[in-house]
């Protein structure tokens, strides 16, 4: 699964799990991503000059590549694996769809 810069992803785990967004930017030697709106830290600015004003700024941080769906593969990989048994001997996996 290739992530690219312009695709619709789906946030999956962290503090904005569940949230979407667009990809700004793929770091691939890190294996980090940087998401629109998502993961925002706020950050303390010192003045660097008359014209820049100092104060408390919201920047977004990259997330792991491996916190992040495609949009497109979202109903292909949310499946879930359950094993029930069944009279104590035998075991049977059924798929469950979300």
């Amino acid at each position: 699964m290739k992530i690219k810069k312009g695709d619709q992803v789906k946030i999956l785990r962290g503090k904005d799990s569940g949230k979407s967004g667009k990809v700004l930017k793929v770091i691939r030697k890190k294996n980090l991503v940087l998401v629109e709106d998502v993961n925002k830290v706020k950050r303390h600015v010192k003045k660097q000059s008359s014209d820049q004003p100092g104060g408390i700024v919201e920047i977004e941080k990259p997330l792991p590549i491996s916190s992040v769906i495609k949009k497109a593969d979202i109903k292909r990989k949310t499946k879930k694996t359950t094993k029930k048994t069944i009279k104590k001997t035998t075991k049977k996996s059924t798929i469950k769809k979300k």
